[in-house]
């Protein structure tokens, strides 16, 4: 087997290309970023187990790896690289339970309450959108749209996630297309999921304390 690396604009973050699907095509992706979470996925739980990954995310033919920023590549790529070429060399299937692979895209379905500028704006995302981010090693989830504000929520995963230029992401790029063909868009606004919101409340205490702390 011959992987292919591939960077993406957030430097903590590699695409592995194994050479073979990932996961099935016009499926979900799946994003791992606990042992808890990685429980479901043998390779996902052999990736986090290397010390310094933080998050292992699953495209349709690409692996996102995502690492702390204290350790360096060249110490992480042979472990990567073992760790991936003894997966595919099991036999084992990607999860242990293939129904807990997404059957699609399901933020971006359209559902019969939505109205036609939530629509528009799925079809954007999944269409345009989408896309381009995969092919930056990550993707986006579309989580909610206020009519009243004109405010879109989206979240953004793999190596989208801790890129520095997230937020250039969705100003200049992402905002810039709804606000073109959808009037109504307004503004978008990046949304956290737990485990981020627990991780930055955690820091914020350490530095509380910090800063509360006694000189020496």
């Amino acid at each position: 087997m011959f992987i292919q690396t591939e960077t993406t604009p957030n430097e903590d973050s590699l695409k592995f290309m194994p050479g073979v699907a990932v996961l099935p095509q016009g499926r979900g992706t799946m994003e791992f970023l606990s042992f808890q979470s990685a429980k479901a996925s043998p390779l996902a739980k052999a990736l986090l187990m290397i010390d310094g990954v933080t998050g292992v995310f699953f495209g349709p033919d690409f692996i996102t790896v995502t690492k702390d920023q204290d350790t360096p590549w060249q110490l992480l790529k042979p472990d990567i690289y073992g760790a991936i070429m003894d997966f595919y060399s099991s036999g084992q299937s990607i999860v242990l339970n293939e129904q807990d692979i997404p059957a699609s895209p399901a933020d971006t379905q359209i559902l019969p309450d939505d109205s036609e500028v939530v629509q528009m704006i799925k079809e954007l995302l999944d269409t345009r959108i989408r896309p381009a981010i995969q092919e930056d090693g990550g993707d986006i989830e579309y989580v909610g749209f206020n009519p009243d504000t004109g405010v879109v929520q989206l979240r953004l995963r793999g190596a989208c996630r801790t890129c520095s230029s997230s937020t250039v992401t969705l100003k200049n790029g992402i905002e810039n297309m709804l606000m073109h063909y959808i009037p109504e868009v307004t503004t978008v606004e990046q949304v956290e999921d737990e485990l981020e919101q627990l991780g930055n409340s955690e820091f914020a205490k350490f530095e509380e304390a910090l800063d509360n702390s006694p000189s020496q």
